[in-house]
């Protein structure tokens, strides 16, 4: 950033334009404002005249006053803002918070409401699959019914084996050791 005898005229100009809107009169000239101790990394301090009146230097707390009124348009002008543009015992203005274009409530709203969408359709879907696994199971077990393979009886909705009666089925809590009790 080149500081040049323009850049010191535009300054000077931005600090006479801030106390002439501060102050509310067109006394404040360019040459009013003074710039002192000029470095090579830009940085002064500068002083405000005031040749209306037998006072040769406006109070600090006038300055400091229109500045902190008009920081936008002097940021502005140089193209900075207050982190690249700093005035000395002049604290910088905060901006606003950002509020975002969708209130938070209503983020976190439509974040719940796809939550329970999604848990809903997981819940329909399963419900399906076991549904039709349910059918294709009765369907393959009518099947093998109808061919007499296999009688698949059901009780308490528990499928059980079928017994084959012709060849007997022995029931080992009913087997007693050798006939120990007496027979009917």
């Amino acid at each position: 950033y080149a500081w040049d005898a323009n850049e010191e005229y535009l300054f000077k100009a931005m600090m006479a334009f801030a106390m002439r809107k501060y102050s509310r009169k067109s006394t404040t000239q360019i040459s009013n404002v003074l710039l002192c101790n000029m470095t090579d990394r830009v940085s002064f301090w500068f002083v405000v005249t005031d040749s209306s009146k037998n006072v040769t230097t406006v109070p600090g707390s006038e300055v400091e006053a229109a500045i902190r009124m008009n920081r936008h348009r002097i940021n502005n002008a140089f193209l900075l803002s207050d982190k690249t543009l700093q005035f000395l015992k002049i604290t910088s203005t905060l901006s606003p918070p950002v509020e975002p274009s969708t209130p938070v409530w209503l983020i976190v709203f439509g974040g719940v409401l796809c939550l329970v969408v999604a848990g809903i359709i997981f819940l329909v879907v399963t419900g399906i699959r076991r549904h039709k696994k349910k059918n294709k199971e009765s369907t393959e077990r009518e099947n093998l019914e109808e061919k007499g393979e296999v009688t698949v009886t059901v009780e308490n909705g528990i499928p059980c084996e079928a017994l084959d009666l012709k060849a007997g089925h022995i029931n080992g809590v009913f087997a007693a050791d050798d006939e120990r009790f007496t027979s009917l």
